[in-house]
């Protein structure tokens, strides 16, 4: 799959231990959070192009877990998992994130959407524990993947309208 990668997603470092991803999305905020929350259409996008996502499992409530797999072309399989602790539907998510590569590092990201004129912002903050941990996230080329993922996330949002 052939991905134009649009480096709309813009990062910045709110803190040591944070990461501040925000991006707009030219879709409807509940197609977005729509797109955001459904295993199926989780399996379009989470992936970036870059592979087969095989699992993308959802419990959608508080205390719910959530666990994507991806087996990217040519690689070894790549998972995450977590948990949800705060829901308010088609406005924010707060839920847990580990790597599964690297089980201690879990991370707290909340994902809030605002609407504007038809069209809806997202921002994820990611709360490291650490500094290192940080770093290791945004080393890791983080970036690249995730700005494939958005650019899907907003085709696969804007499809549903």
């Amino acid at each position: 799959m052939v991905v134009q990668v649009s480096k709309a997603a813009t990062v910045t470092l709110p803190s040591d231990e944070q990461i501040l991803i925000t991006r707009e999305f030219a879709a409807p905020r509940h197609l977005v959070y729509g797109a955001f929350t459904t295993p199926d259409l989780v399996k379009r996008w989470w992936g970036a192009g870059l592979g087969e996502v095989t699992v993308a499992e959802i419990d959608l409530r508080v205390g719910g877990a959530w666990r994507y797999v991806m087996v990217p072309d040519g690689g070894p399989e790549v998972g995450f998992h977590g948990e949800y602790r705060e829901i308010v539907p088609n406005e924010r998510i707060v839920f847990t994130e580990v790597y599964e590569g690297i089980p201690d590092g879990e991370a707290l990201n909340t994902a809030t959407l605002t609407k504007k004129n038809g069209r809806t912002t997202l921002a994820i903050l990611v709360q490291h524990r650490s500094k290192a941990d940080r770093d290791a996230h945004l080393n890791s080329g983080m970036e690249t993947g995730m700005q494939r993922a958005l650019d899907l996330l907003e085709q696969v949002a804007a499809s549903l309208g």
